[in-house]
């Protein structure tokens, strides 16, 4: 189960790190100048921060409660 969790926390850092850039790359670019793709953009990065956060404490959560 633990493995299964550190998977998906890999996933979702890089999910994270994913998103950020393009929302970097796409602020950069100039292009949307209502700022609404860069909005889209930063709510799906605190979206799988949360994701990530939440895996976390259940990875601490299951380690502690082996130990």
């Amino acid at each position: 189960m633990s493995i299964l969790l550190i998977i998906l926390l890999v996933a979702a850092i890089g999910a994270t790190a994913y998103v950020l850039v393009r929302g970097v790359l796409a602020m950069a670019s100039g292009k949307d100048l209502t700022g609404e793709q860069q909005q889209q953009w930063m709510r799906k990065r605190v979206l799988f921060q949360g994701i990530a956060i939440v895996l976390i404490i259940l990875i601490l959560t299951l380690v502690s409660s082996r130990g």
